[in-house]
């Protein structure tokens, strides 16, 4: 079987051997070469064409963000950053992901750590899911230009706005929207195109190091008509509104006698993930019943995908991002597979899909 060629980027030695046994502790996996600064890094790129490049954010020179556009606007191969866990390392990976990185893996112990044992399996996963035909397509595909977006954005909210003028009563529905590998750049083919006014609260579970959390929910404040804010416990859910699930937390809901739906962030139960999809849309199902939208959209593995066939034998709508533009097809394609999605729907129709079935 042939091997998937990795070229890994980092300025620092220690880095680049403690990445090279990682990479290489995978009898699939082979380190095609290394590169120790940006410029580097694009011409070993173009010179050994590998199947994914691992690449270091900070680095001397041309950094890791633009030696990443270069390689993309080229269309080598699918990049995965390593980044600090750090707030200027959030902020890069986030910057880096809409430019059109696959994905990111965390470094645990800084910029410079022999510490990525932890991260080890991750990172193999997400090489094997990078590496996957279509994936380098998918990341270069040409997108609506900010300006095109803002139009768009314009025009429905006339049309939505008409329909929820005649159909607000007073309680609102939810959106349960589970999200992993591939998320935070996909997640702006949705979110922005959801109006201020939408009669739903939304629920968002997207897996990622906690420390990128709160960074994550302001990029999306600011990116958006909706507010985002990262869920707390004893918050007030109330329509117009996204909840961040935080990290380490699960994100679940309850009413109170008086009726009002609020925000609890237990640690349990025990999950691969936390916070964890499945058990976000149980709580909102719990709380919600008919009136739950759930969507499961690009991410390795299944989470999420067994409570989408809860939502929707419960009588709720449920969508999953369709293979045309799911970056990794593992959480929809389980969900889809389960008969759990009633609607089936690319990325860039998926904000559609959720306003007419929260109307």
């Amino acid at each position: 079987m042939k091997k998937i060629k990795v070229l890994i980027c980092d300025d620092s030695a220690l880095m680049r051997r403690s990445l090279k046994k990682i990479i290489e502790s995978d009898p699939e996996l082979e380190v095609a070469g290394t590169a120790r600064d940006g410029e580097d890094s694009v011409n070993k790129a173009r010179q050994l064409r590998p199947d994914v490049v691992t690449m270091d954010v900070n680095m001397p020179g041309m950094d890791g963000i633009t030696a990443l556009q270069i390689i993309m606007n080229e269309g080598i191969a699918p990049v995965l950053m390593v980044s600090s866990l750090t707030q200027e390392g959030a902020v890069a990976t986030f910057e880096s992901m809409a430019l059109g990185a696959f994905d990111y893996v965390p470094k645990p112990g800084g910029t410079v750590t022999v510490q990525m044992g932890p991260v080890a399996p991750e990172m193999i996963k997400k090489i094997k899911a990078a590496a996957q035909p279509g994936v380098l397509k998918k990341l270069t595909r040409n997108r609506l230009s900010p300006t095109e977006k803002v139009s768009q954005i314009r025009n429905r909210h006339k049309r939505i706005r008409r329909t929820i003028a005649s159909v607000r009563g007073p309680g609102f529905k939810a959106v349960a929207i589970g999200i992993s590998t591939g998320g935070p750049k996909t997640l702006f083919d949705v979110l922005p195109f959801l109006p201020e006014d939408l009669p739903a609260a939304v629920f968002l579970v997207q897996h990622m190091p906690g420390p990128f959390i709160s960074s994550y929910a302001r990029r999306i404040d600011a990116h958006c008509h909706l507010r985002c804010v990262e869920a707390e416990p004893g918050m007030i859910a109330e329509p117009g509104k996204i909840y961040l699930a935080k990290g380490g937390f699960h994100l679940a809901l309850y009413r109170n006698p008086s009726g009002k739906i609020l925000i609890r962030t237990p640690k349990k139960p025990d999950h691969t993930f936390i916070p964890s999809v499945d058990v976000m849309m149980n709580y909102v199902l719990e709380v919600f019943g008919a009136d739950t939208v759930g969507v499961l959209m690009t991410g390795m593995g299944k989470d999420g995908a067994e409570s989408m066939v809860k939502i929707r034998q419960a009588g709720g709508i449920t969508i999953a991002e369709s293979e045309e533009s799911a970056i990794v097809f593992g959480m929809p394609g389980e969900a889809i597979a389960m008969g759990g999605a009633e609607i089936v729907a690319p990325c860039w129709d998926i904000a559609e899909q959720i306003i007419k079935a929260v109307m």
